[in-house]
């Protein structure tokens, strides 16, 4: 005989004797009877047939706040490619039913069932927006989602391929403090790590951040500039995960109270490789752990790729083809300043010309070009290696940013005595790179007669081409964010984001467009160095030497259909 008075009650059972569909006397009954068989309180109810799964979803769906689908009407072509794990789809009796804008809408036929959506929810990383529907009919297409595939569904990772392709590379990670296993090992960290590795790499992330607080855990993507949330793992897992990252980036596990670098290798195929820059930061709850991506792709685009306009592309091509000189690219940090850089390098990169590069720390690996790690702690500073590199007959110098007065006097140096010097520095424009290197104690002689040539640029989110929204705008608003008369004289339409945006964008914006103003250093712009003219000075006798500025440049992006308008407002601040 089952004895009910004992018998805890789920969730689902007291909202349904709140709402007097069962008597508190049946529902612990059945929840005993689910008990001794080991099948859910549903499955029982229904079994019971005290109510029909039809009621028990409506009531549910009302109850808890959630839409309510009948599954009769599904297609099973609009099922989406990554399918939740069979084990877990059985266990937990939760469906994947749609993804859109890295939300996944799942079947569920108990809302109640929390660590159902928890679990799911860790193993997708996505965000979890449940749908109730009908507990008889969800068994049905679970038996036959999985009855349909040879193998079940696919594990934590997806199809990843063999071992031999993919996976991160710890072939050469060798740490003195030796982890436990169960510390770095355990399989579900893992399988969650290079999930998010690789979802940040197909929706092309640039950075990944892991972020522990008190109450919870959270993972979140920068997308076209922009960090998104993506998930909320268990905050159990803060400790493993941190271990697992360390571990696999050559870092101290066991030094957990200040801050440390470090670099890892993604394996996606045999012919291509993902390389992270992996940093960590000790908080009040934990090490916040801060990925960059540095796909050697980007570096092989080409300059068109990048969206110089035509005269600017030629000025700048022009510049980095002379046999001496400094060209400078300028810009806040996330500014594509590395890209701009390495695209020139790669051009430049031919047998017979010696390249060496110093940066903090080198991003993109690129053959034929020798590359330094800046150490400051080591004493391998930019300027240590700029000696030293002028030792090595170097033909191009690439200086990963000019910080101090040694450091440009060095690449002043190199660039007046027969070498091309590329470097950055963080400017907010071309012009006010100049008195920049005057504020440092630079010559104003050394400036006019090295400095060839300086690219300042921005990043602006790109319009989706296929969501993108025709809009009109008064002249006079346009000619206040920058247009002029003449352009009202040519053809063309703008354009605005679509919020909701469409399946193959982020609300609206998918990539991202360069804003650059190149600004070639003439003879007039040299007299007004050696004249200790202002910035402004030289943004005047800039724009009547036909450089556009950074607002301008954008205009033109938007009168192209590339942008928004918002988007180079916010991005030029003007």
């Amino acid at each position: 005989m089952v004895t009910t008075q004992n018998t805890k009650l789920s969730g689902l059972a007291r909202t349904l004797i709140q709402m007097n569909l069962l008597s508190e006397d049946e529902a612990r009954a059945i929840e005993a009877q689910a008990y001794t068989l080991k099948t859910p309180f549903i499955a029982q109810l229904i079994l019971s047939k005290k109510l029909s799964a039809q009621v028990v979803a409506e009531a549910a769906a009302k109850a808890f706040g959630f839409p309510y689908f009948n599954m009769d009407a599904f297609n099973q072509d609009y099922l989406p490619p990554k399918k939740i794990d069979a084990k877990l789809m059985q266990a937990s009796r939760v469906m994947a039913l749609q993804v859109r804008n890295n939300i996944l809408f799942v079947a569920i036929s108990d809302p109640t069932n929390i660590q159902a959506l928890d679990s799911v929810q860790f193993q997708m990383g996505m965000t979890i927006s449940p749908i109730v529907v009908e507990d008889d009919k969800l068994g049905r297409w679970i038996d036959k989602i999985i009855a349909a595939s040879d193998t079940g569904l696919k594990s934590l990772n997806g199809d990843a391929g063999d071992d031999d392709e993919f996976g991160l590379d710890e072939g050469s990670h060798i740490e003195e403090h030796e982890p436990q296993e169960s510390e770095v090992d355990d399989a579900p960290v893992v399988k969650f790590l290079n999930k998010m590795l690789l979802d940040a790499i197909n929706i092309g992330a640039s950075d990944l951040h892991f972020e522990p607080y008190e109450k919870f855990y959270r993972v979140r993507y920068r997308v076209d500039g922009i960090l998104r949330e993506i998930t909320q793992p268990p905050l159990a897992i803060k400790e493993k995960l941190a271990s697992r990252i360390k571990v696999i980036s050559s870092m101290d596990i066991s030094e957990k109270r200040i801050p440390q670098d470090g670099r890892m290798k993604l394996v996606i195929s045999r012919t291509r490789t993902i390389d992270f820059r992996v940093s960590t930061l000790p908080l009040i709850y934990g090490e916040k752990i801060v990925m960059r991506i540095l796909d050697p792709s980007s570096a092989t685009l080409g300059i068109e790729a990048l969206g110089y306009e035509p005269i600017q592309k030629e000025r700048l091509l022009s510049a980095v083809s002379r046999p001496y000189g400094l060209v400078l690219v300028t810009g806040p940090t996330g500014s594509g300043k590395t890209v701009s850089l390495y695209t020139c390098l790669n051009i430049l990169n031919k047998p017979d010309v010696n390249i060496a590069t110093a940066e903090d720390p080198c991003e993109i690996p690129l053959a034929g070009i020798n590359q330094v790690n800046v150490n400051d702690k080591q004493g391998l500073t930019f300027a240590v290696a700029l000696k030293s590199f002028l030792r090595q007959d170097p033909d191009i110098i690439m200086i990963g940013e000019i910080r101090d007065l040694e450091t440009a006097d060095m690449a002043i140096k190199a660039a007046s005595t027969g070498h091309m010097v590329l470097s950055t520095l963080h400017t907010n424009d071309a012009p006010s790179t100049l008195t920049r290197l005057l504020n440092m104690g630079v010559a104003p002689f050394n400036i006019a007669s090295a400095v060839s040539l300086i690219t300042a640029q921005r990043l602006a989110r790109r319009l989706c081409k296929h969501c993108k929204i025709p809009i009109d705008a008064p002249k006079e608003a346009l000619l206040s964010v920058g247009f002029i008369e003449e352009d009202f004289n040519e053809k063309w339409q703008l354009y605005k984001h679509n919020p909701e945006g469409c399946e193959l964008c982020n609300a609206g914006y998918k990539g991202r467009v360069g804003i650059y103003q190149v600004m070639p250093v003439t003879d007039a712009i040299s007299r007004i160095i050696m004249q200790n003219g202002t910035a402004h000075d030289i943004a005047d006798q800039a724009k009547r030497d036909g450089v556009n500025d950074l607002r301008r440049s954008g205009v033109l992006k938007v009168m192209q259909g590339l942008t928004s308008i918002e988007e180079v407002e916010a991005c030029t601040n003007e």
